[in-house]
């Protein structure tokens, strides 16, 4: 669903507003979830070259700003789970990535970790599906994508270490 004039006013008009959206990203007329993925890709390759404990500290500090800019945006537009509030798949995107911290990897490896997290978000299995059923608001919104940035975090993580044994 995507947003009108008025809505992308409401939404915009407010800090919290460019946060939820993924300064944009959300606004996507095609799948903005996987636009806001996509868009998440930029800030990792800055995040990679951080200490992991610091990467950790911004997944965290973001994961925070989104549950408060995810509940403006639900406020502002009236609607429950806003298809351009996107900010939970940035934070899912680098819970998704987090092995290649610690691995040896390539290009490859970040699109395998950017499709694995699509994947476990748009299919949903339990308990991302719970997440996204029984928990509303800004961390309803928020938690289900960290559920599947986990999920897809753990195949990536035993494929690349079954990747590196094969070596």
């Amino acid at each position: 669903m995507s947003l009108d004039a008025a809505q992308r006013r409401a939404l915009l008009g407010h800090p919290a507003g460019w946060i939820a959206c993924g300064f944009g990203s959300g606004l996507s007329p095609v799948a903005p979830g996987t636009a806001g993925s996509a868009a998440a890709l930029l800030p990792w390759l800055i995040l990679r070259e951080l200490p992991w404990p610091l990467v950790l500290g911004v997944i965290a500090l973001v994961f925070a700003l989104g549950v408060w800019a995810s509940k403006v945006a639900i406020a502002r537009l009236r609607i429950s789970d806003p298809g351009a509030v996107v900010i939970d798949e940035f934070v899912g995107q680098w819970i998704a990535l987090l092995p290649l911290l610690f691995l040896a990897h390539g290009w490859a490896w970040l699109f395998a970790g950017f499709l694995l997290f699509r994947v476990f978000d748009v299919t949903k299995p339990w308990p991302v599906s719970w997440a996204d059923r029984k928990l509303k608001g800004g961390l309803g919104v928020m938690l289900d994508d960290v559920l599947a940035g986990a999920y897809a975090a753990l195949v990536l993580w035993f494929a690349l270490l079954m990747s590196a044994t094969a070596a």
